[in-house]
């Protein structure tokens, strides 16, 4: 039987049905297995990537700024704050969209206020790929004014913070300073840039397309910075700097260093330097300036140290309060080196020995002693080591171990030579002296109360060197360190500064004492590195400084008079006419 046409068309048909079907099958069978492998590639494989893009344009970030820590001295006064301003920045992608460029006048008017050339501030803008750059970093508000009145598209002002020092070149030394990102590079500021920094809060939450918060994602509270006190007072501070800084100047000195250490705590209450520089404006800043010489700089301190000879001998039990020292005829040859004083002053009591301030005094002491003792009285007191304070640089100075030394190097040794020390370290010594022999570590920050401290001399012994003091300033070397209604003790020093070979032209004035003596209350130590002039002992430049710095402080601290038989009292009197 024949096939008819349209039967056969028909089979074709069907057939042509079924293979676009099972085709459109797997097609469909492959997309879906194309989106089921790449929902698990995206699931399970790689999520990441769109979790992140789908977080950029939800989330949203808010940080909550913290100041840095303030720095206030021991009554509260501040010496290192932060102040909000504001900081000029730019958008060059804005800027060029904006044609924020078409109008040159105001660009030349903008590199005025700061100072700058246009076409360096031009250039900063050029690449309009950019979206972010500074143009002036922590400007004034009469700046930040000006700017913003200038409407240039593309340019934004931010706050930040800027750190300010009211007292300026006062305190530069001890508090330091921090760069323009508000991190500690100098002084206190970075030795506790960690504690005064703090960290900022962040609060990170979602919103939907409306804008609308649906989600707290994360608070981070912000942790505040804390706020140093130190020991510091700054009243002390600007007196001691502003009598320093005029002998310095008076006397055409290099350099010159005061301290004043608290006996009775180990606290220092003022650290001060000349030359000094203003921390709020380091624009021509030099570098010698910023040294912190009061405990940077190791000096021979000369016949500031035989009362600690004197000292070594009582301990030693080598000399007697009351012994007489023949020191005739003025000189003594050791070796084949000469030690001498400029007269011949015949037997002296150790007394003397200090008032007068001889080298063959004290070199005779010292050679009784021995070294070894001379030397572990040194290292007893401090000298070699550090102080305590725990600022940036501070010198340990030099002494010695030298127990085979020649008996010429052990009697410079007692008044002042081979062994150098830093001023802070000088006026840690004295104040163990004041302290009747106990040591306690100096420190820059408030202490609550004295601390135990260590006794490293006998009593007895302190105070009779103490006493021995005393008369150096009422009848001795140290005339002009009295202070009137005070009773002072006190060590003038005068020491040549070595050179390559030997010893030079140039000196070191210095003057060490305590006051009060009936109550030690403050020891200070001036140096006066490099005088110029006819005036170049440490009874002459150091001494009258060490007085006038002693006196205000005694009465600033409202410490009472001890010794009122060198003033005059006036009493007020009423008088008027009889009718």
């Amino acid at each position: 039987m024949a096939v008819t046409p349209n039967r056969r068309n028909k089979k074709m048909t069907a057939k042509q049905g079924s293979g676009r079907f099972y085709f459109s099958m797997l097609v469909l069978a492959l997309v879906f297995g194309s989106l089921v492998a790449r929902a698990a590639y995206i699931q399970v494989i790689e999520p990441e990537r769109l979790i992140y893009e789908g977080d950029r344009r939800s989330l949203r970030a808010d940080t909550t700024a913290v100041q840095r820590g303030t720095i206030v001295d021991r009554n509260g006064r501040e010496l290192a704050v932060s102040v909000p301003v504001q900081t000029v920045w730019a958008d060059p992608q804005r800027v060029h969209q904006g044609q924020g460029l078409d109008n040159r006048e105001r660009w030349l008017a903008l590199a005025e206020v700061f100072r700058t050339d246009v076409d360096d501030l031009l250039d900063k803008v050029a690449d309009p790929g950019r979206r972010f750059v500074y143009l002036e970093r922590k400007v004034t508000p009469a700046v930040a004014e000006f700017v913003r009145q200038l409407g240039i598209p593309g340019i934004y002002l931010k706050t930040e913070s800027r750190r300010f020092y009211p007292v300026g070149e006062i305190t530069a030394h001890v508090v330091g300073f921090t760069d323009i990102d508000g991190r500690g590079i100098e002084g206190l500021e970075a030795i506790y840039d960690s504690v005064l920094t703090g960290t900022p809060g962040e609060r990170v939450y979602r919103k939907d397309a409306q804008g609308r918060v649906v989600e707290e994602v994360r608070v981070v509270a912000a942790e505040q910075p804390k706020q140093l006190t130190l020991s510091i007072d700054q009243r002390l501070q600007s007196l001691a700097y502003a009598e320093l800084k005029k002998a310095v100047r008076y006397h055409q000195a290099t350099s010159g260093s005061a301290v004043i250490v608290d006996v009775q705590t180990g606290e220092v209450l003022a650290m001060v330097n000349s030359p000094s520089y203003n921390p709020n404006n380091r624009a021509d800043l030099q570098a010698h300036r910023m040294r912190n010489r009061a405990v940077t700089d190791a000096y021979e301190p000369g016949s500031t140290v035989k009362p600690l000879t004197v000292l070594a001998g009582l301990e030693a039990g080598a000399i007697t309060a009351d012994q007489v020292i023949d020191t005739a005829p003025g000189w003594l040859r050791l070796g084949g080196r000469r030690v001498s004083d400029p007269v011949n002053r015949g037997k002296l009591t150790v007394t003397e020995v200090l008032k007068e301030s001889s080298n063959v005094g004290s070199a005779k002491i010292a050679l009784a002693t021995g070294i070894d003792k001379m030397l572990a009285t040194y290292a007893a007191v401090g000298f070699g080591n550090d102080t305590g304070v725990a600022l940036l640089g501070e010198s340990y100075g030099i002494l010695q171990n030298r127990p085979r030394s020649s008996d010429f190097e052990t009697a410079t040794l007692s008044y002042g030579y081979g062994v150098s020390v830093t001023t802070l370290q000088l006026a840690q010594m004295y104040a163990i002296i004041g302290n009747g022999g106990i040591q306690r570590p100096l420190t820059v920050q408030r202490r609550e109360g004295a601390p135990a401290g260590e006794r490293v001399v006998s009593e007895a012994n302190a105070k009779a060197v103490l006493g021995m003091l005393e008369q150096v300033v009422l009848d001795g070397s140290g005339k002009r360190a009295r202070v009137r209604g005070y009773r002072v003790a006190g060590k003038t020093g005068t020491s040549r500064k070595a050179v390559a070979g030997g010893y030079g032209d140039e000196y070191v004035t210095l003057f060490a004492g305590v006051a009060p003596v009936s109550d030690p209350r403050l020891a200070v130590v001036v140096t006066i590195n490099e005088p110029r002039g006819d005036e170049y002992y440490g009874s002459d430049v150091s001494a009258p400084v060490f007085a006038e710095i002693v006196g205000d402080a005694l009465r600033l601290l409202n410490v009472p008079p001890d010794n009122l038989e060198d003033t005059q009292l006036k009493v007020a009197g009423f008088g008027g006419a009889n009718d």
